[in-house]
């Protein structure tokens, strides 16, 4: 509960780095949201133990004197009659004994109670499961800004290579002055994108730390660069059903209908007839004397004693109430109702959130198999150019551009590849179907692939593998 006061508290001293797992662990060990959902399953079912006292007999003990000492003068006119005194310690006790025998409200206050007991269960694991995704895509997002910030020192480095060899050549008298300036204006522009990157970096690294609770001086990185999860091998429509069978928030609204059925006939059990047994046990003992005429003729080692029970069975039956059990017998109807049109609606959007991250995974393997294409491509193309500037055939605008192409592929590489993961990990919330084909090659190959025929996206079904050992299925080489 306490927050950071000294700036000493809030200063990065560790940087410390995670796998996925070890992400994902940290999270569910630290979240307070998780913690919270969990103590709202143990107040459900302390909720729900109470209700189920009702079956049980109720014990009251009672008492007015434990002890009570009572002490009387009364002056009377001598004319009229005596005064009269009284002296007595007084003890007395009341054991009550009640037990509903029939009381309509118990058994659906029983049952709504259970339910809600349940439905925080749900809860609790919806929670969970929403963390887990929360951590994956915070990792993601991590993965891509180091792999930006890679992209972008690698882009710096080769610029600067090529802002250097403009400059010495420019010197040699075998370049312009416009070749030193576009290599510069290159040069540039690659540092702004390596900027950017590093404040990505920073930005992903704390929304991390969010995310896992993480110490106020720590900030996590990433153990592990960015590459496919693994692979989807579920159908659309076999992922559509997995995720109507998987999903607690379907069962949440189902348990809601009941709850509130439930309620409705607890309302009208307000204007039904209740029965219960009685059994009333009471015992007093009383020593000293009452009426007596003086002080002294009070004898306090006289005594009474008495217990008496009494057993009754008692009805109490409230006839009329104005119509509030029955308005709130219908307000608890049409709340059920409610709850199912929004079953219908959200049996709808669970659909459309399975499509859409099916429809989004499938583009993101067609992204990620052309934006491996262009990235060999461009680096192809990087390199003849530097050729033919150097062969004194080329000119360092052609440099230039195909750096920037390099630059602009790399990162579009790497969006797909944080796109692909995003999409699978909502795939797995979306539908619970966690089993995926790992993926064995995690790094493109050196040389260019040729395709059999040109990349057109058309609808693929099954999906395709997303992995980089897509490139063994693509026969060829660059010249």
């Amino acid at each position: 509960m306490a927050l950071p006061d000294a700036s000493s508290q809030v200063r990065i001293h560790e940087l410390r780095p995670l796998t996925l797992e070890e992400a994902i662990q940290l999270a569910e060990f630290n979240s307070p949201k998780l913690k919270a959902a969990a103590s709202k399953v143990d107040q459900a079912k302390s909720a729900l133990r109470a209700v189920i006292s009702a079956w049980y007999p109720t014990v009251d003990l009672s008492s007015s004197g434990l002890p009570e000492y009572f002490a009387s003068n009364s002056y009377r006119n001598p004319d009229f009659g005596s005064d009269q005194f009284a002296r007595q310690w007084k003890v007395n006790g009341v054991v009550k004994v009640s037990w509903d025998l029939i009381n309509p409200a118990r058994v659906p206050q029983i049952a709504a109670a259970r339910d809600r007991y349940e439905r925080a269960g749900h809860a609790y694991s919806i929670a969970l499961r929403d963390l887990r995704l929360g951590a994956q895509t915070a990792y993601f997002d991590l993965q891509r800004a180091d792999a930006g910030v890679r992209i972008g020192q690698d882009s710096v480095k080769a610029s600067l290579v090529s802002y250097r060899d403009a400059r010495a050549r420019f010197n040699a008298g075998v370049n312009t002055k416009l070749d030193v300036l576009e290599a510069e204006t290159q040069l540039a522009r690659d540092r702004d994108t390596l900027t950017t990157n590093l404040r990505d970096q920073d930005e992903q690294r704390r929304n991390l730390a969010r995310v896992l609770d993480l110490p106020q001086d720590v900030t996590p990185t990433a153990a592990t660069p960015a590459r496919p999860s693994g692979l989807w091998k579920r159908s659309l429509q076999e992922s559509i059903t997995a995720a109507y069978n998987y999903r607690e928030e379907l069962d949440q609204l189902l348990l809601d209908i009941s709850i509130n059925n439930s309620q409705a006939n607890a309302s009208l059990a307000a204007v039904q007839p209740v029965l219960s047994f009685v059994n009333t046990t009471s015992a007093s003992r009383t020593e000293g004397q009452t009426l007596q005429s003086s002080l002294n003729t009070v004898d306090m080692s006289d005594f009474t004693y008495g217990v008496q029970n009494s057993t009754a069975l008692t009805a109490s039956w409230r006839m009329f109430d104005g119509g509030r059990a029955r308005a709130e017998y219908r307000r608890s109807k049409q709340a059920a109702e409610q709850s199912r049109f929004d079953l219908a609606d959200l049996r709808d959007q669970i659909r459309f959130e399975v499509e859409q991250s099916f429809f989004g995974l499938r583009a993101a393997i067609q992204r990620i198999e052309t934006t491996a294409i262009e990235v060999l491509s461009s680096k192809e193309s990087l390199r003849l150019s530097r050729l033919r500037v150097q062969a004194g055939v080329g000119v360092q605008r052609e440099v230039v551009n195909n750096q920037r192409d390099v630059t602009q592929a790399e990162l579009k590489y790497a969006r797909a590849i944080n796109s692909y993961n995003s999409n699978l990990a909502l795939l797995q919330r979306r539908t619970g179907l966690d089993a995926l084909v790992a993926c064995n090659s995690v790094s493109l190959p050196s040389t260019k692939l040729e395709l059999d025929q040109p990349l057109i996206p058309i609808e693929p079904t099954p999906l395709k593998s997303a992995c980089p050992s897509v490139a063994t299925r693509l026969v060829g080489q660059s010249n």
